[in-house]
């Protein structure tokens, strides 16, 4: 297990309140920093609950591990580092059937969850990653069967994943695939991008001392669930 993936670990069991402390976060308690981070931690599930709730989410996650799939994205973490944080994380609350309480009601089998996992959550997030609108060549020709835009304004439009691989001449495997990547930038421009947004203030201010992480636990939050529009269906 790298370094990064290991602190994706330990905020990830204590998040879900685990009885293991590590010795880091032991020594490290207490100080002003981790008072903010706690802020911004508890503004940032805010945010998934609210998402939650808004669109639904396509994997059995609970909040606690898409919090740590959104700190993870800003860490500039591999959805497979995610995805091994999240599994060792389970690992250590198993219970007597092997499964593990991620929070509340969700149960999740470690062995479940992967980088493919991780990858949908982000999504559900509206967290996507440059590299996600990259059509990758399926042959070494080096040549994209389509182009991204072109599948994305096909799918604003309404075509299904069908009518779109037609329109493209592509194969509708291969489409589907970037067309969960279309629908999510559209439901993220729907609402104006403040997920996303709101995501990144408060993740890349995580460190900030004093009110400036209560400021951005506060302005993330009005501006995430202020005006944004309600019919997101696609």
């Amino acid at each position: 297990m790298d370094e990064k993936t290991a602190e994706l670990r330990d905020l990830f069991v204590e998040a879900t309140g685990s009885e293991s402390v590590t010795e880091r976060q032991a020594d490290d308690r207490g100080t002003l920093v981790d008072r903010d981070d706690e802020a911004v931690d508890d503004a940032v599930r805010e945010l998934v609950a609210a998402m939650r709730e808004r669109y639904g989410f396509s994997t059995p996650l609970g909040d606690d591990a898409y919090a740590l799939v959104a700190r993870g994205r800003f860490d500039d973490a591999e959805d497979a580092a995610i995805a091994a944080a999240i599994r060792d994380g389970l690992g250590e609350r198993e219970d007597a059937d092997g499964d593990a309480e991620v929070d509340g009601d969700a149960v999740v089998d470690p062995e479940d969850v992967d980088a493919e996992t991780v990858r949908k959550a982000r999504l559900d997030l509206h967290l996507v990653r440059e590299s996600d609108r990259e059509v990758e060549a399926p042959d070494e020709s080096g040549d994209p069967p389509f182009n991204y835009a072109d599948l994305k304004r096909l799918t604003a439009a309404g075509n299904s994943i069908v009518e779109c691989a037609e329109q493209l001449g592509a194969a509708p495997d291969g489409v589907a695939r970037y067309a969960a990547v279309a629908r999510t930038d559209i439901a993220s421009t729907r609402a104006n991008d403040r997920f996303r947004d709101a995501f990144r203030d408060l993740l890349t201010d995580a460190d900030i001392e004093g009110s400036l992480a209560s400021d951005a636990r506060e302005d993330g939050l009005r501006e995430a669930t202020e005006d944004i529009e309600t019919d997101v269906s696609l």
